[in-house]
């Protein structure tokens, strides 16, 4: 498929189609100055951008749609033209909150659909008006869901025209399984939002996903930020990596621009964030080289399987618990390993030895050290590891 700056979306399984780069939208409130978002998304439009990835909880989603809507008075774009992408958050999983949630996404973006509506993360909060819910100890409260009672509910969606696609995000294998097995399936997820990128390429995710039809949208494509509120700071910077670098020198880009064209080469779509009208416009000068199979394979090469987002909502750090528990299964011959959530990547096979009958439901259990896992409801999935 030949991609270029005027064209450059591609096919999804429902008919509709996404563009393969576009613009990320978080940001921290408490460090962003009001209109930045807005005035970012005006030069994104104007830079060639018609891709845009928000949320709610990014409490940005005002200005998103204001300049969208500024944009399309001038004449410069159209809405059929602009393809949003919101997320379900944690909070409202409950199948009856699925709807209103997004109408009041719409109502904030002063828009009749959103071109995209995916479940943020395969795990629940408490429902209720804290976004972060937590308890007199200050620990996250989780939540039970039920993915596929929700899943349920997106499809109501998509069929009342609130979404013209829907689809997940930070999903593994098994949980898309759970939802493409579901019986009575309308609808299957056109799209999995995942971290990807040079140094975490998910090769057999991204397999997996083209088998079913389902397109990967790399969130980090170029690495992230160094915040180390959610992001593993100790991970080399992307960005400095000296094979994307020298790739860059031959086709006169930077190592960011390699690095995206690598993922969209791959059939990747990526979200690049930055808030920064120089890089907003570098970042999509990417249609105009391509790399070599041997290019594409050098890159490939730097995977390191680092993951930079760590998300740290899970209540104890999870590389204090990693470090404790990784001390217990040295000294035991353990061969199950059970993941909590594809982006915490905690392991603690000990565990599930000890406390199998206790699945899906793990709160309170102690392990050495006093570290008390938390219960993470259906983010648990168990792997037999030789």
């Amino acid at each position: 498929m030949n991609l270029t700056a005027a064209n450059h979306r591609i096919p999804l399984s429902d008919g509709n189609s996404i563009p393969v780069i576009g613009l990320g939208t978080y940001a921290d409130p408490r460090k962003t100055p009001k209109g930045t978002c807005a005035e970012s998304v005006k030069i994104a439009i104007d830079a060639g951008y018609r891709h845009f990835d928000g949320a709610f909880v990014y409490y940005n989603e005002h200005e998103v749609g204001q300049a969208i809507w500024e944009k399309i008075a001038e004449g410069k774009v159209k809405r059929d033209e602009i393809f949003y992408c919101g997320k379900l958050w944690n909070t409202c999983h409950p199948p009856e909150l699925v709807r209103p949630t997004l109408e009041k996404t719409l109502k904030i973006l002063q828009l009749d659909y959103v071109d995209l509506y995916i479940i943020e993360l395969p795990m629940a909060f408490k429902p209720g008006d804290a976004i972060y819910p937590r308890d007199e100890n200050g620990k996250y409260i989780y939540h039970e869901t039920n993915l596929c009672a929700t899943w349920e509910a997106l499809e109501a969606c998509k069929d009342a025209g609130l979404a013209k696609s829907i689809g997940v995000s930070n999903f593994n294998r098994r949980q898309l399984e759970m939802i493409l097995n579901k019986p009575g399936l309308k609808h299957k997820p056109v799209s999995n939002q995942v971290e990807c990128h040079p140094y975490f390429t998910q090769p057999k995710l991204l397999e997996f996903c083209r088998q079913h039809d389902i397109v990967i949208v790399g969130y980090s494509p170029l690495g992230t930020s160094r915040d180390e509120t959610w992001v593993n700071v100790s991970s080399p910077p992307l960005l400095k990596d000296p094979v994307l670098n020298a790739i860059g020198e031959k086709y006169n880009k930077t190592a960011a621009q390699v690095a995206l064209r690598f993922s969209i080469q791959r059939g990747v779509v990526v979200i690049p964030k930055s808030f920064h009208a120089q890089r907003i416009k570098e970042n999509f000068q990417i249609f105009d080289f391509s790399l070599t199979d041997k290019e594409m394979k050098d890159i490939e090469a730097l995977n390191k399987n680092t993951r930079y987002v760590e998300l740290l909502i899970g209540g104890d750090c999870p590389r204090q618990l990693r470090s404790i528990l990784w001390r217990s299964l040295s000294k035991r011959n353990c061969s199950t390993i059970v993941t909590v959530s594809p982006l915490l990547g905690v392991e603690y096979s000990l565990l599930t030895l000890l406390h199998r009958h206790c699945f899906p439901h793990m709160s309170g259990v102690t392990v050495q050290g006093g570290v008390t896992i938390r219960s993470i409801p259906s983010m648990m999935n168990i792997e037999n590891k030789p």
